[in-house]
């Protein structure tokens, strides 16, 4: 480890809490985790007592965090996050006050878009969009070797696109999103719609192990992930656009079905150029290796 500076990167769920040292190559060494503490001012001491464990044999310039939830420009406040009971918590400044550590702190679907563009899917480009399938939709835009924040640190909320007027309740308080079309409890809710009772996992696995009725659940999720996808081309204009997430393990029975709608809606797709559409490379680690990252070329 002599010479090399390493990152650790957080990432911070509703039930556990993951942690991981990170070199400058983007390679994972080691890994820790512990649940979640219940009260929201226990969890700063529980991410201190992971980086302790960490660094205890080498030398961390920094530290990065991925919160579900928004986070302001600042990048050290939570200002609000969905599973925890963060309303404007300081979270980079307790963290930093518990490891005498530089702490920066991003929204996790961000933290894994700049993990894919540095180390994964989006290596080779200038820019990347990250859109992560899992039980909602996630991502995070990568702009010319700089993640989009927007002005109060809030950008990059691609789920919560309005796609169908007044449809589908979402979740944000609003209706008709992409997340209620292309995530996967979207999926869960169109396989029980044809009178089936499956999970999402259980619907990917299914089609590819050749099931009909699941091949064509996962097409339709995919032509409203790829039309989505469209719009948000439309004004991001990226050249790589990387598909992540637990639905992503479908592989090419979801990603042909998304390039097909993608060229459909994509305005003056004809006359334009047309983003790679690839999988993204880092599955679950994205997050912690894009954290630690940021963290480490913060210190």
């Amino acid at each position: 480890m002599s010479g090399q500076q390493h990152g650790i990167g957080v990432d911070i769920g509703g039930t556990k809490i993951a942690a991981g040292l990170v070199d400058e190559a983007g390679h994972l060494l080691r890994s820790e985790s512990v649940p979640t503490p219940q009260e929201a001012d226990d969890i700063a001491v529980a991410v201190a007592d992971l980086v302790e464990k960490l660094s205890a044999d080498g030398a961390v310039s920094g530290i990065g965090i991925g919160a579900a939830g928004f986070v302001d420009i600042d990048r050290s406040t939570v200002i609000f996050a969905p599973n925890i009971d963060w309303r404007d918590e300081p979270l980079g400044r307790d963290v930093a006050r518990h490891t005498g550590l530089p702490v920066v702190v991003e929204n996790d679907a961000n933290a894994a878009a700049w993990g894919e563009f540095r180390f994964g899917a989006g290596e080779d480009a200038d820019d990347l969009l990250l859109v992560t399938v899992g039980t909602g939709v996630g991502g995070g835009t990568v702009h010319r070797g700089q993640l989009l924040r927007g002005g109060f640190g809030v950008a990059g909320e691609v789920g919560h696109l309005r796609v169908v007027p007044d449809g589908i309740e979402c979740g944000c308080g609003q209706r008709g999103c992409l997340e209620q079309y292309g995530s996967g409890r979207a999926l869960v809710r169109a396989a029980k719609e044809r009178g089936v009772e499956l999970s999402g996992p259980e619907i990917t696995q299914r089609a590819v192990e050749g099931d009909e009725l699941c091949v064509d659940l996962l097409h339709d999720l995919g032509e409203a992930l790829g039309a989505g996808i469209a719009s948000l081309a439309a004004v991001l204009d990226p050249s790589v656009i990387a598909i992540g997430g637990g639905v992503a393990d479908a592989g090419d029975l979801l990603l042909d079905s998304i390039r097909s709608s993608f060229q459909t809606y994509l305005p003056a797709g004809k006359h334009r150029p047309v983003a790679q559409i690839r999988l993204a490379v880092l599955g679950n680690e994205a997050g912690i290796i894009g954290a630690a990252d940021l963290g480490r070329a913060h210190g």
